[in-house]
């Protein structure tokens, strides 16, 4: 297994945080933060995971400006990277961050509900 696809990934990972923080502009760009990256071993194509902190349809809003920002964000990272070809970019929504949201907060009905039945 070769490792230069994960550091890749890690790279892609940092640059597109940091688009998204400093250069990305768009109103539809919630609060979204980058959760992973997939590098084909080709380098060739990458899938860049992402979550959004508030309601089904920020996260919808937000993947379709994502979409929109795709070739900018592919010639900047290009330009940042030095790759020879700059990789094929998608974006794909990352619901791991709002089912463990979920989780805490079942889990603490259930203590509450478990303490008032100690009364």
């Amino acid at each position: 297994m070769p490792y230069r696809p994960e550091r890749l990934a890690e790279i892609i990972k940092k640059e597109v945080s940091d688009m998204l923080r400093d250069e990305l502009k768009d109103p539809r760009i919630g609060f979204v933060t980058i959760t992973g990256v997939e590098v084909s071993t080709d380098l060739r194509y990458a899938r860049i995971f992402f979550s959004v902190l508030g309601s089904e349809e920020d996260a919808r809003a937000s993947l379709e400006a994502l979409n929109h920002a795709r070739g900018y964000v592919r010639s900047e990272l290009g330009r940042r990277i030095r790759l020879r070809y700059a990789p094929e970019i998608s974006f794909k929504l990352d619901p791991s961050i709002q089912r463990g949201i979920r989780v805490m907060e079942l889990l603490n009905d259930v203590k509450e509900r478990g303490a008032a039945g100690d009364d």
